[in-house]
């Protein structure tokens, strides 16, 4: 597989990094594109094709990863189909922008919009994917398993794009919050922050974990831990008095609607 990357900002650097993490395609089989030499060097010290054109970039791919700001991705589109061939994917990591707005300037080519998070950079990246009607079943496996390297990947319709974006790409920042909320608390009652960090940051791994292997609602896990009149209900229900549960939804409820604006 030969990939082209454009755009090598927080997300394109992320998919990058953990695909040579990873390791199963080789860094002379990615191309990375930037506008500036100097924040491809890195990259290109590890191996990386990099340059500046995006239109050389693309010639010879088998994937095309489009890694731009919204506003950006349709023209890169434009600027890119008259050196692609015919058999070559193209996927949008572009928030917001639909199928509807792709097509039109990708003349009715088969492309794909994928909503991954930064945490492919360590291969834990949950990514959603929607595929235009016009793709096959061998086109969207090879999407899939392309993102399958660097997390997990599911294939969604396209009307649930927004609400993954909310929950697995806004997501990774929300529970920053949270991990950064505990550490504070953690410093005043004693720990160097450094320890408090590492504490949470495990801690928040296993109940991943505990939730993905098992298939248990997070309530029957909570159960488990909660003791009657003991530390864990207290400390649960003073966060819930102070509207824990509520802030959430209405973060997550919030973003979707300014995403759908």
């Amino acid at each position: 597989m030969k990939i082209a990357i454009i755009g090598s900002g927080n997300i394109g650097s992320a998919l990058v990094t953990g695909l040579l993490r990873e390791g199963s395609i080789s860094a002379d089989n990615i191309t990375l594109t930037d506008v500036s030499l100097k924040t491809l060097a890195p990259f290109t010290d590890k191996g990386i094709r990099t340059m500046k054109n995006n239109v050389d970039a693309v010639k010879n791919a088998n994937v095309v990863v489009l890694c731009v700001k919204p506003y950006l991705v349709c023209d890169v589109i434009e600027e890119i189909l008259p050196s692609l061939e015919e058999d070559v994917l193209l996927v949008s990591l572009a928030a917001g922008v639909s199928f509807w707005q792709l097509s039109k300037v990708a003349n009715q080519r088969p492309i794909f919009w994928a909503i991954p998070n930064t945490a492919m950079a360590v291969c834990q990246s949950m990514t959603c994917i929607a595929a235009s009607e016009d793709t096959n079943p061998t086109q969207q496996d090879t999407v899939l398993e392309l993102f399958s390297r660097v997390g997990r990947a599911i294939l969604i319709d396209e009307s649930l794009m927004n609400v993954a974006t909310v929950i697995a790409s806004c997501g990774t920042a929300f529970a920053m919050r949270y991990i950064r909320a505990v550490m504070t608390a953690g410093v005043e009652i004693g720990l160097r922050p450094n320890v408090a960090k590492e504490l949470i940051a495990q801690t928040m791994l296993g109940a991943a974990v505990l939730v993905t292997e098992s298939g248990n609602h997070p309530e029957m896990e909570i159960d488990k831990v909660t003791t009657p009149n003991g530390i864990t209900i207290k400390g649960l229900n003073e966060m819930e008095h102070a509207g824990f549960s509520s802030a959430v939804m209405h973060g997550i409820v919030a973003a979707y609607e300014k995403l759908s604006d």
